[in-house]
């Protein structure tokens, strides 16, 4: 069983080698199931899209934005067809953190998509979206937004008791009055 860094490392490694005209061992096109990779890229129009991911605690958020144009996502069925696009991000990270020795890695989706359009002009629109899944076999992975045991208390008590407002320094020279203002 691989530790919480193996798969931590492993996802992010994947993740990574994802950029855009990435090659594998054997000279292949990494696909990683984006639009970029349908097509010519020589003679077709390049679409921007791409992902990210952010770990915290045992979780995992899967951030994906692309170009869209407005008809597409005025049609039916947009948020399944942006979801689709995530599966298959995901599909390529698992079998990659398997490649990169992390072993099998089970990630389930916790709560809904987020999907965010925005456009700059009537030409130009984009989309981001956010799933956040479970990362499966880190159980020793403190959960984010539980109680901790305070370390530094016992320190801080023992700093704070030392002194205070009020008393003088050993070498402290000046008057006592010099500090009063009239």
């Amino acid at each position: 069983m691989a530790t919480v860094y193996e798969i931590v490392q492993a996802l992010s490694q994947a993740a990574a080698n994802a950029y855009d005209g990435a090659h594998d061992a054997d000279g292949e096109a990494i696909k990683a199931g984006l639009k970029r990779e349908e097509g010519n890229p020589l003679i077709d129009k390049r679409v921007m899209d791409g992902f990210g991911v952010k770990f915290h605690g045992n979780m995992m958020t899967l951030s994906y934005q692309s170009e869209v144009q407005l008809k597409e996502v005025y049609a039916n069925g947009f948020e399944s067809d942006v979801e689709s696009q995530m599966n298959e991000i995901i599909k390529f990270l698992k079998k990659e953190a398997r490649k990169l020795g992390a072993g099998s890695v089970s990630l389930t989706k916790e709560g809904e998509i987020d999907i965010r359009v925005e456009n700059s002009s009537r030409v130009r629109s984009w989309v981001t979206a956010c799933m956040t899944y479970k990362i499966g076999g880190m159980e020793e992975v403190a959960v984010v937004g539980e109680a901790t045991e305070d370390k530094l208390a016992a320190g801080w008590e023992s700093f704070m008791k030392q002194g205070g407002y009020g008393k003088r320094a050993p070498n402290d020279k000046r008057p006592a009055n010099s500090g009063k203002k009239e």
